[in-house]
């Protein structure tokens, strides 16, 4: 069998003959190029299987190779310098297979050139993904909107990349089903899907969930785990809730995706692992990154692929499509015979804004199947609740009763008024506090309705206590 040909296009000679002596060793057939004419040169006389691109050199501009690339031309993996990761980002949406940062771990070098390879082996066209339908299905969504229509073929056609995709959109509009999506869409589809909840488990055993430990690392570390980056190998990777990491595994994080190794707790060994990070939040975090909440750096290497969900509101007839087929389910799961929805049923739920999206609407048309003395589900059965004004708007706050005369009616007061003296943290304790009444102490449920994380409201409480004992 003939050695795999790679062709390094690379100006700088050091660099150049370094990169050739390591994949020559491991059995690989290379031509070197200082320019982007030897370059063309050698394309057109050579089929290469990976070419390893410097981005900068003498006569132009690398991008160029990637924007005039035909069926032939090899799998394309950009080396850049660290403040270049936005040029290497747009490679990435050009179709280069993967980008490596300046300097070049050997054991990356190899690991990467071989996926390259072996995706050329494969053809770098992806296999055929089926094109949503009128059944309205694709990959766990149900609709056919144009807005949905545009993040399905997004899906598609980014599925079988290695480019880390950040998934943005509200709360319930489908994050983990785009993760899942995207997963179901690639070749990885018969490895390992893993999701870790960032935002849900505690900071001192996120890094242990995420990269694994050893036996006795920590108390409480009774056996080996391997953690979900292992876990997920040759598969994706789901990071939810994102945002909400602390900064220090930020850091390590970052590292992971520079370098493809984790470092378990407790060990002083690095292991390779081959993933896709596809990661969510419900922030905007553009916002986070400049509000020192989330690293810069970070925010970049996986943003290569934004996809942003559009909420419920947002996506015309698809709600009432989606809320038959949620009913349909929920009915066989509660064991009630056939339900349908009247028309001014379905009137409110076409034009309700749905502020907890998918999510909501699937708790409402559970409570009011469960509810529903007949086979048809009408208007009050919904039960929807009026959405609540938002902090900020001048909408009156009704007196107690017991507090204000039958006879005489005590002026309305505004919430703007109610909040005038109050600093910032106390609004925002009296709103947590509010909340957590209103659903029992349930934090999870609390924090579901206040659009964060569990994690958020537990840190605030433990900030509130430490406050007080001081």
């Amino acid at each position: 069998m003939s050695k795999p040909a790679v062709l390094i296009i690379e100006d700088s000679a050091s660099l150049a003959l370094g990169y050739a002596a390591q994949l020559e060793e491991a059995g690989y057939a290379v031509t070197l190029a200082a320019t982007l004419a030897e370059a063309r040169e050698a394309l057109s006389g050579t089929r290469f299987a990976a070419a390893l691109l410097d981005l900068q050199l003498p006569d132009g501009d690398g991008l160029s190779l990637l924007e005039d690339r035909g069926k032939d031309a090899p799998t394309y993996v950009v080396v850049t310098a660290d403040g270049s990761l936005s040029r290497a980002i747009a490679a990435m949406r050009l179709g280069a297979f993967d980008f490596l940062v300046k300097p070049v771990a050997g054991s990356r070098l190899l690991a990467t050139i071989g996926t390259a390879v072996e995706q050329s082996r494969q053809g770098t066209e992806p296999e055929t993904v089926a094109q949503p339908s009128d059944d309205e299905r694709f990959h766990g969504f149900i609709g056919k909107s144009p807005v949905m229509r545009a993040v399905f073929r997004t899906i598609e056609q980014v599925a079988d990349s290695r480019a880390s995709v950040f998934v943005t959109g509200e709360s319930g509009t489908g994050k983990e089903v785009t993760a899942e999506a995207l997963h179901a869409a690639s070749r990885r589809r018969n490895k390992a899907f893993v999701a870790i909840n960032c935002g849900a488990i505690p900071e001192n055993l996120l890094e242990s969930e995420l990269f694994g430990h050893v036996k006795g690392a920590f108390t409480g570390a009774i056996d080996n785990r391997i953690g979900a980056a292992k876990a997920a190998d040759g598969g994706t990777l789901f990071l939810d809730e994102i945002c909400e990491m602390e900064l220090k595994l930020q850091v390590k994080l970052l590292r992971f995706i520079q370098t493809g190794m984790i470092q378990r707790v407790g060990s002083a060994r690095a292991e390779p692992v081959d993933v896709r990070i596809v990661c969510a939040t419900n922030r905007d975090p553009l916002r986070e990154v400049a509000e020192g909440r989330f690293r810069e750096d970070l925010y970049y290497r996986l943003n290569v692929i934004p996809i942003h969900l559009p909420p419920l509101r947002e996506r015309g007839d698809d709600i009432l499509m989606l809320a038959d087929r949620l009913l349909s389910a929920i009915a066989r799961e509660e064991n009630r015979s056939e339900l349908t929805l009247g028309s001014a049923t379905r009137a409110a739920i076409l034009t309700h804004p749905w502020p907890g999206n998918v999510r909501e609407l699937q708790n409402v048309l559970r409570r009011a199947a469960i509810t529903c003395p007949g086979g048809t589900i009408e208007l009050p059965d919904l039960a929807l609740r009026p959405v609540e004004a938002q902090v900020g708007d001048a909408l009156p706050i009704e007196p107690a009763a017991s507090s204000v005369s039958p006879t005489v009616r005590a002026p309305a007061v505004t919430l703007e008024a109610s909040l005038a003296g109050m600093t910032l943290d106390s609004v925002e304790r009296t709103a947590i506090e509010a909340a957590l009444a209103r659903n029992d102490g349930n934090v999870t449920q609390a924090a579901r309705e206040l659009a964060v994380s569990p994690s958020t409201i537990y840190r605030k409480m433990e900030r509130w206590a430490d406050t007080e004992t001081d």
